[in-house]
Formats: structure tokens, sequence, C-alpha cells
């Protein structure tokens, strides 16, 4: 989730758990807390690009960084706010569920939440739920707007913090019944259309839970295509990349190869953009792919020139976007 939907949502869980006792200040170590694993970022000032990836939401998301950093901040909580009848346990437990609640939901969207490191470089994507999904972050955020306005002692501050907290969970219940739905859908597709596939996803097209992006393929390459939930036509149309592996011959042994093939957890494909060797990461999606099938991929690496891959996740993600592209996008969702 991006950083203001994180901090609204430890705002209404402090809120929660000790408003009445602690005012506005229950809600400022919500966010805090929330906001903790992504300390992360402090990386990008001095890794290369390949390994900034692999560290945002690496060690900082795991469980390990979880039962260290949340005893930490229960032991500073309480001292801080010394006199009080608040206990070191209950300040532990808070702390233990707001930084658990990031990890949880970050591992809903696509980028992938390494739960396990050091121990396993797995990472988790649950792939139900867009990164910034207006529909989910709504609900916390007006209720972060009233629980800012709203006076300490006003009778209406519980239902705010769970309504926020209430209205987002249903939202998120939501995209994993759609989840399903899509899953059950492609897996048809895949035998109907009889697509070899090794491996497959399915993750929401940009700002919704109603279009899905579809992923299926094996070594060889990979079928790309756009599935509305309110499609009429069971058939998806699938436009097929190939991988390319061989254009990789002359960088195969680059460190920095090797740490976006493994954050792609090998969902990618190479392309040469005239003299420029690039490396695709599909889980991001394509560039307004549900106007232009061809359209090139969000997550795009430039092979042969490192120094110009800054902002390599967020670079693409709107490219070639306008009011008509967004009228599209709205044709697209309400089906074909």
């Amino acid at each position: 989730m991006d950083s203001i939907t994180h901090i609204a949502l430890g705002a209404c869980m402090g809120e929660a758990f000790a408003g009445k006792k602690l005012g506005k200040r229950a809600m400022i170590w919500g966010a805090l807390a929330q906001s903790a694993p992504d300390i992360d970022f402090i990386a990008s000032f001095w890794m290369d690009t390949a390994s900034d990836l692999l560290a945002h939401r690496g060690f900082t998301h795991s469980f390990l960084f979880l039962f260290i950093a949340a005893p930490v901040m229960a032991l500073a909580a309480e001292k801080w706010h010394r006199p009080h009848d608040i206990s070191y346990k209950k300040w532990l437990i808070f702390f233990f569920a707001v930084i658990g609640v990031h990890l949880v939901v970050d591992a809903f969207n696509n980028y992938g939440t390494a739960w396990f490191e050091p121990f396993s470089h797995q990472r988790i994507s649950f792939n139900a739920i867009y990164v910034a999904d207006p529909f989910f972050s709504v609900w916390v955020g007006i209720s972060l707007a009233a629980l800012i306005f709203l006076k300490r002692a006003h009778r209406a501050r519980p239902f705010w913090w769970r309504f926020g907290l209430v209205m987002s969970g249903v939202y998120l219940a939501y995209c994993l019944v759609n989840k399903f739905a899509i899953d059950q859908l492609a897996r048809a597709a895949f035998v109907q259309q009889k697509i070899p596939h090794q491996r497959y996803f399915t993750t929401p097209a940009p700002l919704q839970n109603w279009l899905w992006f579809i992923v299926a393929g094996n070594d060889s390459g990979y079928h790309v295509g756009f599935r509305s939930l309110f499609d009429k036509d069971p058939m998806i149309k699938f436009t097929y990349f190939p991988r390319n592996d061989h254009l990789l011959d002359t960088v195969s042994d680059h460190e920095n190869l090797q740490k976006l093939i493994r954050f792609s957890q090998e969902f990618y494909t190479v392309e040469k953009w005239n003299d420029t060797l690039v490396f695709n990461d599909l889980r991001f999606g394509q560039m307004i792919g549900w106007e232009k099938p061809r359209e090139h991929f969000v997550f795009h690496y430039f092979l042969s020139h490192p120094s110009n891959n800054e902002l390599i996740v967020q670079r693409g993600r709107f490219d070639k976007w306008s009011l008509q592209t967004a009228s599209n996008l709205l044709l697209r969702i309400k089906g074909n």
C-alpha cells in the first residue's frame, strides 16, 4: 500500500487502542508503527537499483523485523507516557498488531513481501489489490480526517475508527472474492485455448479491482491479457511475448541481472529497443495495455544503460495516460 494509506490505517488502530487515554497521541503512535517497515527506503541512498528492488519490502517487512521492532517501540511508548495505566504487555500487543497488519496488507499486492528474510528469499504476493487502490484507502482516509477534526472527548470518535477499519476490511475481502472469480475464469481460458504454462498470475489493473491483468506461460514466453468481471464474452484475448533468454547470453554473468531475475519470480521477458537491451518484469502490467495489447511493460530495466534506471517501478506506471486513456479504462472495466 502507499504511505498515506498506511498512516491513516495506523492512526485508526492507534485511536482504537488508546484514544480515550492518550488522545491524538495514540494516533501518532499508530501511524509511526504502521510506517516503520517502510524505513527500507533509505537503502536507495547507497544501493544500486537492482539491489534496492530486493531491499524494498525485504528484511523490514519480515517476521523477524516484527519481533525486533514491536518490543522496542512498546518499550519506548511505555516509558514516554509514564505515569499511565497501560501495561507494557498491552503496548507490545498493539505494536505487534499494527506492524503485523502492515506486513499482511503489503502482501496483497504484486510487489512481493519478504516475510521470511533472512532465512528465505521467498516473497509472498497474493496479487489481490492494486498497490494504490482508492477504494481501499478512502475509508481510512475519511476516518483519519474525522478523527483529526473531532475533539478528544467527542462521542463520535469510536464510530469513525470502526468505520475506517471495518470498511477497509470489507473491501479487502471483496477483492479476494474477485481474485477467486478471475482465477477460475483464467484457468478455464488456459484449458480452452490450450495455453501451455508452468506458472501464471492474475493481478488488478491500475486503481480498481474489476479489470484484471493475466499472465501465463513458461520459460519460452508468456501469454498476456485482460479480463473484466463484467465481460460478457467468455473468451480472453491473449497476446504472446517470447521470453528471449538468448538475448542475455552476453550479460548472463552480471550480478544485477541475477537479482532482477530473482526479483521477477521468473515472470520476465527480454527485448531490444534499437541498440538497448531491456529486461521486463511482467508482474507490474503494461502501460495502457487494455488499449494497446503490444504496449511496453511498466517495469523495464535498461541492461545496456544501468545508470538510466532510477524510479524503475514508478516511471512507467502512468506513462502515456491521458483523459482519453482514463475514459477507455472505464469503458474496458464495464466489459467487452
